[in-house]
Formats: C-alpha cells, sequence, structure tokens
C-alpha cells in the first residue's frame, strides 16, 4: 500500500520546487513553511520530498509527527522531535537542560518552566544547526499535544538568523503559529485532472473508462482518494448514489471502514485498540487485546490487518496506516465497545498512571468521582510540570465526569483560570457562560465574576460590575478567605485604572481594601490603593513605599505589587527600583506574561523620570507582550515607543505603532481612556520636539476635557508641565493656568516625585512676569534638578525667559548645559531648540555629538549593553529569551556600528550612552 517516490508526487513538481528553493534558502537565515489542506491531499508526500531533498543537501532531519491517541500527553511530539539531540543537553544551561528533561520525566526535578524548556530546544537546535542545517519536519501539526506546539512556536518565533527550516503541515493553520508573520502558508490544492489520471492509472491500471472517470471526478484531485477508492472498486465495494453526496473525508472514511469489516474478529480487535492507543507499542495493544479475548493477544493475530495495510509494524512499534483510518475505526465502533477497550489499555497501561487515567475517563459510561478525582490530580501534575494547556483539558474531562455540581463548577473554574495564564479569551469565555448557568457556592461565584473581567484587565469598567467585585470580596473577606478578597480588590481597581468609573466607586474600593484588615504597608493593599484612588492615597502609599527597601526585602512576588502602588501615585523612582526587582525574578523563571506587564510599566515610569531608551523596557515588553498575547500591554509599549522616538526626532505623524495601539484602544473600550491618553501624550510631545506649539497644545488638551475619551485624571498630571510649555509657545497661558489649577486640585498634597516636578515645572513656565522668577527659582531649587531630563527643561524653560527678558548673559548657562544634556540624552529636536536660543544670544559654533550608538536598534542596543556588562552570549540569551547564536549574530552587527572591534570596548563606547 506505500506508494513509490514517483507515483507519490505525481503532479507536484511546482509545489516541489516551490518549496526546496524556500528550503535552500536556510543559508540566509530561517525558515518557517506551513502547509494546509484537506486530509489526504499529498502534505504528507510533499514533506517527505521536502525530507529526501534535504538529507541530500546536507541537512540534518529531525522529524515528529502528530498522533490523536497522543494529543492529550504533554511534550509527546516535542520528545519525538528532539530525541535524537538528548545527548547534548548536557550543554545546556543548569535551568534549561532540568526543565527540558523534566517535560520527558527523564530528570530529578519534576518542575517545568515551559519558556526554558522551549529556550533549550531552541539551543539544541541552534547547536545542531552550526554542523550542518537542520530541518524540522512537522508532519499533522493539529494532532500534536498543546505544550508541544507551544514550544514549537516559540522556537518558531527565533530562527530568523539561523541555518534551521521548520516546515509543519496541518489541515489548516493551526495556532499558536497563525499568531506568526514569520510562517509562511502554503495551500496544497487537489491534482489537476491529468495527474488524477496518471496517478489513478498507476495504482488501478485497466479500470473501466466509466469507472476510471467516476474515480477520478468524485476524488476531486485527492490523491489518497484516488489510491483508495481504486482499492474499494478493485475489491468489489464501490459507493451508492448516497455516498456521492458525501464529503470526500467521509467517502474515505466509509471505504477504510469497509476495507475492516473484512478482518477477522481478532485482527479487527486488534486494529479497534491501536487506534484508541495513546502510544506506538505493539506489546500493550495485544495485551489489551488478550486481556479481551485470549486469541487476540498472539502476534499472529495482526497478520490479517497487516496484508489489508491498515497497519503497520515495525520491530516492537506500530503504525496506522493514515490519520483517517484511525478516525473511521473510532467512529465505527459501538459505544459500549469504545469504553470496554478503553478500560482494557487502562488496565495494562498501570505503569503509566496519566494514560491510564486518560484511558479510564474514556471508559466511564456517566459521572464517576472517582475518575474525576484522578483527573484532577492528573491535571495538577501537568500544570506542575509546565503542561497548562493538557491541564486544562483534564479539569475539563474532570467536570464532565463529576457527579456533583459543586464539583463540576470548581473544576471548570480550575480550567478556566488556567486558561486565562495561556491567554486563551474564547476558551475562558466559553467555559464562563457553561458555569454561570449552574448554581454554585459562594466562593465559585466570586471566582466567575473575576474570571469574567479579566482579560484586558476587565471586560466592563461600568461601576455596577465594579460594585460587584467589591460585594463579593466582602462575602470572601466575611469567610476569612482573604487572598480570594484582594484578588477580587485587585481587579476592581484594575478596571478604575484603565478607565475612571468616578468618585463614588473608588471610594467603596478604598474601604473595602480596609476592610480586609491587613497590615497599613501590606503590598497587596498599597496596590490597590494606589489603583484605585491614586491621587487621594498618595501621601499614605508613599509613606508606606518609603518603609520599605527597594528590592522589597527579597521579595519579588512583593516588588511587583510595590512597583504598581509606586507607579499608580507618581513615585517613578522607586517604581523603577521595584520594578526592576521583580523584572530580575521574572527573567529567571520565565514568567514572559507578567514580564511584559512589567517591563510596559517600567517603560512609563522611565519615560516620566525622562529616561528615553527603548532598549531598556518598552522593545521588549512589546514583544513579549505581542508573544503571550496581552494587547493592552502590547498597545502600551507601543506607546512608550512612540514616545521615545519622538524624543529623538523620529516622529511621524502616521507612526504605525501609534495606529495599532489606538486600534487596540478602539476594540478594548475598557482600556481606552488610558491608552488614549498615553496616544495623546506621545503626539504633544512629538509637535513640541517639532516646535509646533499649537497642534501640541491641542493634542494634549484632550486629556483633560471630561467628554473626551482620551481624559484620564491621573494622566493629566503626567502631562500638565508638558501642555504648559505648549500653551507658553502657543500665546495660551491663561486657559492652561486654569488646567494647571485643576491639576494642583487633583495632587493635593502629594508627596510624590512626579506630580511635584510636574507642578513645579508649570507654575514657573505659565507664571505672570512679576512672579516668574521666584518660581523659576523654586523648581531649580526643587525636585527637578535630581533628573537630568527634567532639569534640562527647566534650564531651557528659564533661560528662554532669561532672553526674552533681555537678560542675556544670564541666559547662556542655562541654556548651554541644557543644549548640553538634551545632546547627551538623544534628544535632538530639543537640542536644536535650546541652540537656537543660544544663537539668539549670539553664541555660535555647536555641533550635535556623534552617537554611533543611535544606529542600534533597540534589541541590539540592549544586547550591546548586556555584553559590555561582561555577561556571555548564552548568559544574554538565556536572558532575553534567544538562541545564543543569534545574540552573536546581533553583536557581529552591532561592532561595526559603534566602531569596536572586541567586546572589551563596549563598555567605554556606551557608558556616555553615544
Amino acid at each position: 500500500m506505500t506508494p513509490t517516490p514517483d507515483e507519490r508526487l505525481v503532479g507536484r513538481d511546482e509545489e516541489l520546487t516551490s518549496l526546496v528553493e524556500r528550503l535552500d534558502a536556510v543559508h540566509h537565515g530561517g525558515v518557517v513553511l506551513g502547509l494546509v489542506g484537506e486530509p489526504g491531499v499529498g502534505k504528507s508526500a510533499l514533506l517527505a520530498g521536502v525530507t529526501e531533498h534535504a538529507r541530500a543537501a546536507g541537512f540534518r532531519v529531525l522529524a515528529a509527527r502528530g498522533a490523536h491517541a497522543e494529543a492529550h500527553l504533554p511534550f509527546a511530539a516535542l520528545h519525538q522531535l528532539v530525541r535524537p539531540l538528548l545527548p547534548r543537553a548536557d550543554r545546556l544551561p543548569e535551568h534549561q537542560r532540568e526543565s527540558l528533561l523534566a517535560c520527558f520525566a527523564m530528570g530529578d526535578s519534576l518542575v517545568v518552566n515551559p519558556f526554558f524548556s522551549s529556550l533549550a530546544v531552541l539551543e539544541l537546535l541552534v547547536d545542531a544547526a552550526a554542523e550542518a542545517p537542520v530541518l524540522v519536519c512537522l508532519d499533522d501539526l493539529h494532532r500534536m499535544d498543546q505544550p508541544s506546539v507551544d514550544a514549537l512556536a516559540f522556537v518558531a518565533r527565533r530562527i530568523g538568523s539561523e541555518r534551521i527550516a521548520m516546515v509543519c503541515a496541518s489541515p489548516r493553520p493551526s495556532a499558536p503559529f497563525t499568531d506568526d508573520d514569520a510562517v509562511a502558508w502554503f495551500e496544497v490544492r487537489g491534482l489537476d485532472e491529468a495527474a488524477s489520471a496518471t496517478l489513478l492509472d498507476a495504482r488501478a491500471p485497466g479500470l473501466m473508462p466509466a469507472v476510471r472517470d467516476r474515480i477520478v471526478g468524485h476524488a476531486d484531485g485527492n490523491p489518497l482518494a484516488l489510491r483508495e477508492l481504486a482499492v474499494a472498486v478493485q475489491q468489489g465495494r464501490g459507493w451508492t448514489d448516497t455516498d456521492d453526496e458525501m464529503p470526500m473525508t467521509a467517502r474515505l472514511e466509509q471505504a477504510f471502514v469497509a476495507r475492516a469489516d473484512e478482518l477477522d474478529v481478532d485482527a479487527r480487535l486488534i486494529v479497534d485498540l491501536a487506534a484508541l492507543n495513546d502510544g506506538d507499542d505493539v506489546d500493550e495493544v495485544l495485551a489489551a487485546a488478550a486481556s479481551l479475548r485470549p486469541s487476540a493477544g498472539r502476534p499472529a493475530a495482526a497478520a490479517p490487518a497487516l496484508d489489508l495495510g491498515l497497519l503497520t509494524v515495525d520491530g516492537d512499534t506500530y503504525r496506522i496506516a493514515h490519520p483517517l483510518v484511525g478516525s473511521a475505526l473510532r467512529h465505527a465502533m459501538p459505544a459500549a465497545a469504545r469504553r470496554e477497550a478503553h478500560a482494557a489499555l487502562a488496565r495494562v497501561l498501570s505503569a503509566h498512571p496519566d494514560r491510564a487515567v486518560a484511558h479510564r475517563a474514556s471508559s466511564a459510561s456517566g459521572p464517576d468521582e472517582q475518575i474525576a478525582t484522578e483527573l484532577e490530580k492528573a491535571a495538577t501534575d501537568a500544570q506542575r510540570r509546565g503542561a497548562t494547556a493538557t491541564a486544562v483539558a483534564w479539569f475539563e474531562r474532570a467536570a464532565a465526569l463529576s457527579p456533583a455540581p459543586e464539583g463540576r463548577a470548581a473544576r471548570l473554574l480550575s480550567a478556566a483560570e488556567l486558561g486565562y495564564e495561556l491567554g486563551r479569551f474564547a476558551q475562558v469565555e466559553q467555559i464562563t457562560a457553561q458555569v454561570s448557568t449552574m448554581s454554585l457556592q459562594v466562593r465559585e461565584r466570586s471566582r466567575l465574576t473575576w474570571l469574567a473581567g479579566v482579560f484586558h484587565d476587565g471586560s466592563t469598567s461600568e461601576p455596577a460590575e465594579i460594585r460587584h467585585l467589591v460585594d463579593l470580596s466582602r462575602r470572601a473577606r466575611s469567610d476569612d478567605d482573604t487572598d480570594l478578597a484582594m484578588q477580587l480588590l485587585f481587579g476592581a481597581a484594575r478596571r478604575v485604572w484603565w478607565r475612571d468609573p468616578g468618585p463614588e466607586v473608588r471610594d467603596d474600593i478604598v474601604r473595602a481594601a480596609h476592610e480586609v484588615g491587613l497590615a497599613a504597608g501590606d503590598p497587596r493593599l498599597l496596590a490597590v490603593l494606589g489603583l484605585s484612588e491614586s491621587l487621594e492615597t498618595a501621601p499614605a502609599v508613599v509613606g508606606h513605599l518609603e518603609q520599605w527597601p527597594a528590592d522589597a526585602g527579597g521579595r519579588p512576588d512583593l516588588a511587583g505589587l510595590l512597583g504598581i502602588a509606586a507607579f499608580c501615585v507618581g513615585d517613578f523612582g522607586r517604581a523603577d527600583s521595584f520594578l526592576s526587582a521583580a523584572i530580575q525574578e521574572l527573567r529567571t523563571h520565565g514568567r514572559l506574561g507578567l514580564l511584559a506587564e512589567a517591563l510596559a510599566l517600567r517603560s512609563w515610569a522611565e519615560i516620566n523620570l525622562g529616561i528615553f531608551d527603548a532598549s531598556r523596557s518598552a522593545d521588549e515588553a512589546r514583544r513579549l507582550a505581542d508573544e503571550t498575547g496581552q494587547a493592552v500591554w502590547a498597545a502600551t509599549a507601543r506607546l512608550a515607543l512612540v514616545v521615545d522616538e519622538a524624543l529623538s526626532g523620529g516622529w511621524d505623524v502616521h507612526h504605525p505603532l501609534l495606529a495599532e495601539a489606538e486600534d487596540t484602544a478602539s476594540r478594548t473600550p475598557n482600556a481606552s481612556s488610558s491608552l488614549l491618553a498615553a496616544a495623546q501624550f506621545a503626539r504633544g510631545v512629538a509637535a513640541l520636539g517639532a516646535e509646533r506649539p499649537e497642534p501640541a497644545y491641542g493634542e494634549l488638551h484632550r486629556v483633560f476635557v471630561p467628554t473626551d475619551p482620551a481624559c484620564q485624571r491621573v494622566q493629566q498630571l503626567w502631562t500638565i508641565s508638558y501642555l504648559a510649555d505648549a500653551a507658553a509657545h502657543a500665546g495660551r497661558r491663561e486657559e492652561a493656568a486654569g488646567l494647571l489649577t485643576g491639576a494642583e486640585r487633583l495632587a493635593g498634597d502629594s508627596p510624590a516625585t512626579g506630580p511635584t516636578i510636574a507642578l513645579e515645572y508649570s507654575r514657573a513656565v505659565l507664571a505672570e512676569p512679576a512672579t516668574a522668577e521666584k518660581l523659576f527659582r523654586a523648581a531649580l531649587d526643587g525636585a527637578g534638578p535630581m533628573y537630568p531630563w527634567h532639569h534640562a527643561r527647566l534650564q531651557l524653560a528659564h533661560g528662554s525667559w532669561l532672553r526674552r527678558q533681555h537678560r542675556t548673559a544670564e541666559s547662556r548657562a542655562p541654556l548651554r548645559a541644557a543644549r548640553t544634556t538634551f545632546d547627551a540624552a538623544g534628544a535632538r529636536p530639543w537640542a536644536r531648540r535650546a541652540d537656537r536660543e543660544l544663537r539668539a544670544t549670539g553664541e555660535r559654533g555647536w555641533r550635535p555629538a556623534q552617537r554611533p550608538r543611535e544606529q542600534l536598534s533597540p534589541q541590539e542596543a540592549q544586547i550591546a549593553e548586556l555584553a559590555a556588562q561582561g555577561l556571555s552570549n548564552r548568559e544574554i540569551g538565556q536572558r532575553l529569551f534567544l538562541s545564543h547564536r543569534t545574540v552573536g549574530s546581533h553583536l557581529y552587527r552591532v561592532f561595526p556600528k559603534l566602531g569596536v572591534t572586541s567586546r572589551t570596548q563596549l563598555p567605554a563606547v556606551l557608558s556616555h550612552r553615544d
């Protein structure tokens, strides 16, 4: 039944040539290709053709094939793929090696970090590619277990500079590969009529013309259909007029079942068990068959199935001839017989608990609490091993077998909570819709409510919905469930941050948070207070933040909460310190989702501190948020990147990153105010840099208009100093002064440096001539001088004011200092503005500094900084979730851009930020 190579690829010259050309391009960088098409259309044949070419061209070929029966076994497909490379695992960094081996239960550790495991696979492939180009061949991708697919997608996104080609086949594009623009998908269509006829004649010569034409017509160019329908006709199994209306796949399955119907009882039992088994061990199938029918346990009993081509055996392993054969056999089995077969397999697989419980679950005829409990334990074990997607499926199956409604609801909610961790909005939505119709205990009702709004930091910011969360938190508190109470309040407070529901709702959250009874300096409490009423609670929050060391006492989980609290109240220096501590730990443990969020927050803390360097946080936050499917945080990072570019003079009014962020805001209205306010900030700052004060004022003013979608009260304090700048140059001082008064009321007596700097600057810039000198002096002696960017802005504004007061000689020193700071920071538009002011005083001769560093992309700059700190390529790769060879490729391009020839020269070049 196995076609010859020539027969297999009849009519595929054009497709094979195209694939081979792309494969050969791997010497210039990684290639990721996907073949899609209906079952039997020839995807596997094309993969085989590509594989033959690759081997002949000197590639190392690594392959894995998905199987329906193994889809619930975490990392099964990944093990198929990397098994030949596992002897190299000793070369991996310890965290990566232990995590990868734990995937396959091969090491001492039982804990799997999915991202470290994925990075380990990448490193193994990259090391192999150093010796010869590598082809990764993935057949039936849609049947692979989800943890393996997630790991392979991680690898696919990172082979752009490697000699690695990845080619996969699936009936349709498979997530998460569909999320990556680097994957080129090819649709494999049916053969044309001439090629179909050639293939059919090779398979079944001598057919009557009418039969031949009928097969060609109904096969519709599908090679498997041409072969199998020809066999059916030759063996006297035609089809009826009713069959003609069936889809091609159903007709093929019918043909396979008809062939299986010819088997004797023993052989049929063997192929049925083989189709249900989740492994490929012949002895397992024969042992299960023997337990049901002793005569079926002999190897010879399988001979008829081999003769008909339904089953192939190679040593101790077997394979179903085609996935459609397995599908046909499973569909044809009576329900009782299928349950009996699963029970037999479960008994045989007692040494493999996870596999055994999966078969026991399939053998159940109705609810069974014992099996449900076993599945729940298996789900928990899978979660610990990093197979979160598998854990979700097993929690759902456990729920289906739960006799008691409360057990069913709790297990479904556990599945949904893990689905949230995976970023699977549709799945969570489906589960929560199902649970919402059930009678729930108070705790499960609270979990459900939290889940209903967990994506995009809350599905709604409507006051009634937020109050409901607060009420549920009070119930949890009355049940002494402090953790759930604070989780619910944190969810409510985050919704407030993204879009303000009004003072009454904010006050209610604060009261409920205090009612929980936590210590006044508890990071959970501070985070809720900062998110919900950052302006009103700022004095108390800042006071408690001052009591914490910068690393939160070595508690990164607490550092993250403290960083959020500090950020929200405008204590940006502490926010940067706390978030940096959390980021370091999140990197260590490969928690990319939370890492993306922390980096996005830190990027805006940096902007408010006057640090405009995309390589520090924003660029990585965008890449990781895109990869982990966190649209709101990706948009937040994109806006930070836009501000960084605006300050350096790289502004474009049609900036694609800005357009993408605003599109996210339009699709997530609950987060729109915060995102749109940041977008207006970016537009306004860019216009200021371009010395267009009137448009700048218009852009920034929107943040202060209560009826505008971009209005956000906290960000008014971040924006006021730039609005004041625009107003001063656009002749709108009086209007801006009114907004400044409102901002002062908002800030109250906040001791946070962010609002303090902004208000000191704004008062001076908007002051009347009689009071300006005093207010400039107060600002120059205030909080701003601690931060070079803010001090330089003050110096520019002060020097410009002095010049307009005809105090020319006095104006030169602050203007000169401002120009130097702006130039060193790479803020070219602002440096040029300071220089024009200086030229107006009669001073000439300034030349902007040459900064080779500006030629680097943000990622190149980040890698160069880490290399300058003495990290090796492997250490940098692990830190940034890249292969060490990719790091090396970046440094190869970085050196000539910076004018250096070795790593030892990097510190000197980068220390001046130029």
